[in-house]
């Protein structure tokens, strides 16, 4: 049997490669005859930038930046297709990973450290970037990329403030004079992982701020800033930054782009997939093996192992979905994309020690579903 083990990241605990490998082991622990072929994705989270790097064959390229709190600091990006294309994880530079939880200010912290890489990249000679986003320590509209691009941004009396959101509070304007020429004739992609809107409810300050330490009253200033942003980006640009879908990706800095450097969003997920091939992939496959943290309805909005499973039921492929948690109830909607889906946990547990147990409950289930393949 040819089994394609396509899986996301266990977020918190495993990233994709080492899921993918943990289950390969557990289907060779077990008495299936089969052949493993490891194909970890992303869909525009933390990691994603990196996956497609390895599964493109990039060249690595290390930059000194700066983290999302001004620190010196040295981060990576990768050259693809002649060097002509330049992917960027933004987590490298401007990642929620690269602070310790005390740290966590949003309203103090820039995407700066992002925007020098893009500046590497142009350096380079490249005339793409593929930026994944997920995973930033962020909620600054883009202003950190854009300032490291050359861009400023003004008070009412003309004066030159700082890009981070606490300064931006007393922005009025926006000047683009400066803003490096070579940027605007790149194609920019975004993958995005998230759906949710620039402002309100469901956007960047009020669903993705409290996990990167803003506070109830930061919250309420971090929307304040983005929607004058986005109010200027109107106003200079004619692009409206509220209303296109993926806009509070990364704390809206996939707005900010978007509005000001022509980028486009796009599902993180299925042009992962496109970009690496997958289609090719499944060729000659029996069973394909994807999972993450948590598989619920939820996952259809766009998360990879949804992206996985369309691609797959399309070629009438059997498909398996692993994670920590699914859902105890029917779901008629997840199972037009999963013919089976298994918990790793096979009792209840908290949730550190299920983090801690990740790998071991992989391979454990993986080779019972190996088995189980035996004898049926």
């Amino acid at each position: 049997m040819n089994i394609l083990i396509a899986p996301n990241t266990f977020k918190n605990s495993l990233d994709a490669q080492s899921v993918a490998e943990a289950i390969a082991l557990g289907l060779q622990q077990s008495n299936l005859d089969c052949q493993c072929q490891l194909f970890p994705v992303g869909d525009g989270g933390d990691g994603t930038g990196d996956l497609l790097i390895k599964h493109l064959h990039g060249a690595i390229i290390n930059v000194n930046v700066h983290d999302a709190l001004g620190r010196e600091i040295t981060a990576s990006l990768g050259l693809v297709d002649n060097s002509r294309t330049a992917v960027i994880e933004m987590a490298n530079a401007s990642g929620i990973r690269l602070l310790e939880p005390s740290e966590l200010n949003p309203m103090q912290a820039n995407t700066v450290g992002t925007g020098e890489l893009i500046k590497a990249a142009l350096d380079k000679g490249a005339n793409k970037i593929i930026i994944g986003m997920g995973g930033s320590a962020t909620v600054d509209g883009g202003i950190g990329i854009l300032s490291a691009l050359g861009v400023s941004f003004l008070d009412a009396e003309g004066n030159l403030l700082q890009p981070t959101p606490a300064e931006l509070e007393a922005m009025e304007s926006v000047d683009l004079s400066g803003l490096d020429k070579r940027v605007l004739a790149c194609e920019i992609d975004i993958l995005c992982d998230v759906d949710n809107k620039l402002l309100g409810n469901e956007g960047a300050a009020a669903v993705f701020g409290p996990q990167k330490g803003a506070a109830p009253n930061d919250v309420i200033k971090l929307d304040a800033m983005l929607s004058k942003l986005a109010a200027i980006a109107l106003q200079q640009t004619g692009k409206d930054m509220t209303t296109i879908k993926h806009s509070g990706t990364a704390g809206g800095a996939a707005a900010g782009l978007y509005a000001f450097l022509n980028a486009n969003l796009v599902s993180g997920a299925n042009s992962f997939l496109e970009l690496t091939g997958f289609n090719d992939a499944l060729q000659n496959t029996d069973l394909v093996i994807t999972g993450e943290g948590s598989i619920d309805e939820q996952t259809l909005q766009g998360k990879a192992p949804a992206a996985v499973a369309a691609l797959a039921k399309k070629k009438n492929i059997k498909v398996i979905g692993l994670a920590g948690k699914v859902p105890l109830a029917h779901s008629t909607a997840l199972n037009q994309y999963f013919d089976i889906l298994y918990s790793i946990n096979k009792e209840p547990t908290d949730l550190a020690t299920a983090l801690k147990n990740t790998r071991d409950n992989l391979i454990r289930t993986a080779k019972e579903i190996g088995d189980s393949l035996v004898v049926n």
